[in-house]
């Protein structure tokens, strides 16, 4: 992993945050199901970073993080900044609610998409190399999507990534997460679930696997996005 990404363990997530003045879930005891793993985008009405939408996957008994200022798209042309953060527990997942004035994060969060995703490699290997390519099935977001590390510039701080979609049958040029929201209802909120149990697929969801003739399309030099998309 490259020397300039932060420190992504549940270790961090504890650390910044007040269990007795927020609601947000108290680290467990990680474990695994065999279901499919889930993935979760939170919008988060944060005070102080500002609207962003946080995307989660889940892998090893934890969700990776990102907090994405735009947004996700469906559109393969908008890639957006993507800044790597803490790793949250699986009981993030079914997290809204607010986070209050004076701790971490402060704001509202409220579910956006929610579903099932699958790798088309190894993830833990695509993380390392900063390349990771998965098709989601959610309610929103469906179909091939990427994650690409960006190259830090000098003396920066954090762990830039794109989040962007990929050339498939559920692209949809122009359709950024305003246009989505606008178009589809949120999901549902997760049926109860026992520790080590995982939320079936979302209502919707639409199953695919990944166009074994399409390779991934990484992002260059040229696709970064303008300094004034940069997450602050």
């Amino acid at each position: 992993m490259s020397s300039t990404a932060r420190d992504t363990s549940i270790r961090t997530y504890r650390s910044k945050r007040n269990f007795a003045a927020t609601s947000e879930p108290a680290p467990k005891p990680a474990t695994s199901g065999g279901a499919a793993p889930i993935f979760v985008v939170q919008k988060h009405a944060a005070h102080r970073a500002g609207l962003h939408w946080d995307f989660r996957l889940e892998h090893d008994g934890v969700l990776w993080s990102w907090a994405v200022r735009k947004g996700p798209s469906l559109d393969p042309k908008q890639k957006h900044i993507a800044a790597h953060v803490e790793d949250h527990p699986l009981e993030y997942a079914d997290f809204q609610g607010t986070i209050p004035d004076g701790e971490y994060g402060a704001g509202t969060v409220e579910t956006w998409d929610r579903g099932t995703w699958e790798p088309a490699a190894d993830p833990t290997v695509g993380m390392e190399k900063g390349e990771l390519t998965f098709v989601l099935h959610g309610k929103r977001l469906n179909g091939r999507f990427h994650l690409v590390r960006m190259k830090p510039r000098p003396r920066e701080r954090g762990d830039n990534w794109l989040l962007f979609k990929g050339n498939d049958d559920f692209a949809r040029p122009g359709i950024d997460a305003a246009a989505l929201e606008a178009e589809v209802p949120p999901p549902r909120p997760p049926k109860r679930k026992t520790r080590g149990q995982r939320a079936a697929p979302a209502p919707g969801a639409v199953r695919g696997k990944l166009p074994k003739t399409q390779a991934p399309q990484l992002c260059s030099v040229a696709d970064k996005p303008p300094e004034g998309d940069r997450w602050l």
